[in-house]
């Protein structure tokens, strides 16, 4: 049997961050045979420059948005953004496959070995089919009124149905300010025991909206033919509006989460733990600081021992779509949290979140994990094997 020998001055094997003592052994298949120190290896090459790491796991991508690149110029503030995003995305078919082809081949070759992906379209279905990256999807599900229901989740499904194959897919609510109380309630009854996401608190309008029922978001309701809120006024912030929705075993990754505030995460973090639920938090910094030029304070979810993962959105607010390139931003932004514990979100959280812990997200013997070097500034990556 071949074996391949990886060393770089640092390994990361999902849990640990080792100097350039330690060596992965792997077949030539990507299989992790052993990681031994470097003393115990005969004819070892000299160590590569940069950090050895299982494969990233990117939690939150909207691939299908990938025709859309330097086309939303970055600050816009999120109303805005997504106006344009809603006006813009009738490109030719022709641009929108190649944009995605373009951007898969990119999300491979940086190391990325899954992903939990947005489609609102079957879209990336041709791509998925054959990509030998490892996709969640989460058809994402927009219905402002009770109206249309049945119609519209119809229209879903079907995309579901397109997109399935052999990547888990489930039907998830988009946003707190795009779902009807009933489409909640009948969301929170498909996705028993399933792994679901939701656009969370990315605006401080959104709490507004269902505390008052006015705000910024009108303006985006106003795109959809509404003059006014469609939803209840709760008189709560928007987490604790919707959150109480879900109570059948769901794994509920609340993406951005860029103004929740610290009592909003402990409110939620007791509720899950009291309704058998459970919740990661997904940040994209690179997003927040494309669109809203501000991120979440992280320092208080690591307060309260929150699941945290990331992601890179998409190309309609990202500069790339490399975990790498998050990482270093969260090391620029948050110069205090160990680097350890950044590249656990990366890797092993991500996996673990996506029930894809027993392939992927550590060098442990007998998984194929992926091999990804990565700059020791973390301005790139490339997958070695």
């Amino acid at each position: 049997m071949e074996y391949r020998k990886f060393r770089a001055d640092q390994l990361f094997d999902g849990n640990r961050l080792y100097k350039n003592e330690k060596i992965l052994i792997t077949d030539s298949t990507g299989k992790i045979i052993d990681l031994v120190n470097a003393m115990d290896v005969e004819e070892v090459e000299p160590a590569e420059s940069g950090i050895l790491s299982p494969g990233f796991v990117n939690c939150h991508c909207h691939l299908e948005l990938s025709h859309l690149k330097n086309v939303i110029p970055p600050h816009t503030g999120l109303i805005d953004f997504l106006c344009m995003v809603v006006s813009k995305r009738n490109f030719d078919s022709k641009i929108i496959k190649q944009a995605i082809e373009n951007a898969e081949k990119e999300i491979f070759e940086n190391g990325t070995v899954a992903v939990g992906d947005i489609s609102n379209t079957a879209d990336t279905a041709f791509i998925k089919n054959k990509s030998k990256i490892r996709w969640q999807n989460f058809v994402e599900v927009l219905n402002f009124t009770d109206d249309k229901l049945e119609e519209n989740l119809s229209n879903y499904k079907n995309v579901a149905n397109q997109l399935i194959v052999d990547n888990p897919t489930t039907l998830v609510p988009h946003a707190p300010y795009s779902i009807s109380p009933k489409t909640f309630q009948l969301l929170n009854q498909l996705s028993k025991n399933q792994i679901i996401s939701i656009h969370n608190q990315e605006n401080p309008a959104e709490d507004e909206l269902f505390k008052t029922g006015g705000g910024a978001y009108l303006k985006l309701f106003q795109l959809f033919g509404m003059e006014k809120s469609p939803f209840p006024i709760t008189n709560k912030s928007s987490v604790r509006s919707y959150l109480p929705y879900f109570n059948n075993g769901q794994t509920v990754l609340l993406i951005h989460n860029t103004f929740m505030s610290e009592e909003d995460i402990v409110w939620a973090n007791n509720y899950a733990s009291s309704n058998q639920i459970k919740l990661v938090y997904c940040f994209c910094i690179n997003a927040n600081l494309y669109i809203e030029n501000k991120t979440p304070k992280l320092e208080n979810f690591i307060k309260h021992n929150c699941n945290i993962v990331l992601g890179t959105d998409s190309y309609s607010s990202n500069w790339q779509l490399n975990i790498a390139k998050e990482i270093q931003t969260v090391r620029k932004q948050f110069p205090s949290i160990p680097l350890e514990t950044i590249l656990q979100w990366s890797t092993k959280n991500g996996a673990n979140a996506l029930a894809m812990e027993n392939k992927f997200g550590c060098f442990e013997k007998g998984t194929t994990p992926g091999v990804v070097l990565i700059a020791n500034d973390f301005s790139s990556s490339k997958r070695l094997i």
